[in-house]
């Protein structure tokens, strides 16, 4: 197979080197934000371990009692003993009133157990050094904000593409993958991080999307592993795996004229995209033509 570039086995060294640093720092940033999510949502339903309980509860909420109670039995369990989260259940559950605060000791318990992480200088969590910050924590649980939201939403988008961009970039230089399959490859993380994304919002509207969450986390791993691992495997083991190894059969498939099952699936599916493109030109032409001037009439009607 003929290439237009230098394959990542051909590359200097040093460029080797910066690529595979570049790589291996970013799988133990990613493996780190993956313990994060264990011990952030993973605890939301009070256990180790994440579930759809657990994606529904941090971005729908548990709408089953306050914020506070359920972060006390969850997340922040381990952050005070039971007798002081039974004190601040309970004062919760009477109300939360402001004088008995300091009377019943859950001042002194906030400012021992608390305050040490949510105070004026923490970035993005409340400041409990505020009674009225805390106070909000006392009604039901509604789950994440749609402020949260889009200030989560425009950070992973915005941090984690150029993440992509750049492992892309380095698989772009593979040569084991036919430009097909590259193109997917490099394609998928982006398509399932948009997801991703997009699933926060609908898992906060309602909870059955929460299934969606963990798909598009999955596949959005997947796919970030499959490029880390074949750029290291061709810079580093071309040879020993896909000339000696169990990747020499991998390449035979590839370079046989027998199509796989995975080009007949391709050529399926462009030959549909291309069955449907007249019917989507007509639908576009009849929303123009006349659903967008009916739309716009009954909006006027509205405002009249």
């Amino acid at each position: 197979m003929t290439t237009k570039y230098t394959p990542l086995k051909d590359h200097d060294t040093p460029l080797k080197v910066l690529f595979t640093g570049y790589l291996c720092t970013v799988a133990i940033g990613y493996l780190f934000a993956l313990i994060q999510i264990l011990f952030t949502h993973g605890m939301a339903d009070g256990k180790f371990g994440l579930s759809v309980d657990d994606i529904v509860y941090s971005y729908y909420g548990n709408r089953s009692g306050t914020a506070l109670e359920l972060k006390l039995n969850g997340s922040m369990k381990e952050n005070a003993s039971e007798q002081e989260r039974f004190a601040i259940m309970k004062w919760v559950r009477d109300g939360a009133d402001q004088y008995d605060y300091k009377d019943d000791g859950i001042a002194k318990i906030i400012d021992t157990r608390c305050v040490t992480c949510h105070n004026k200088d923490a970035s993005g969590i409340p400041d409990f050094t505020k009674f009225d910050a805390l106070k909000s924590y006392t009604t039901q649980d509604e789950g994440a904000t749609f402020s949260s939201l889009t200030r989560v939403s425009h950070i992973h988008l915005f941090g984690i593409s150029f993440i992509f961009m750049f492992v892309g970039y380095i698989f772009s230089f593979a040569e084991t993958t036919t430009t097909q399959y590259k193109c997917i490859a490099i394609g998928m993380p982006y398509a399932f991080l948009i997801t991703d994304i997009l699933s926060w919002w609908l898992t906060k509207i309602h909870p059955m999307f929460a299934w969606l969450v963990i798909f598009a986390g999955m596949g959005m791993g997947i796919s970030f592993a499959f490029m880390l691992v074949t750029s290291i495997l061709e810079m580093w083991l071309f040879k020993p795996v896909f000339i000696d190894g169990f990747g020499s059969r991998y390449l035979q498939r590839r370079d046989s004229p027998d199509a796989s099952i995975a080009d007949r699936i391709w050529v399926v599916l462009k030959t549909l995209v291309r069955s449907i493109k007249p019917a989507a030109s007509f639908v576009t032409q009849q929303w123009l033509t006349r659903g967008w001037p009916l739309l716009k009439n009954l909006l006027n009607s509205f405002k009249k």
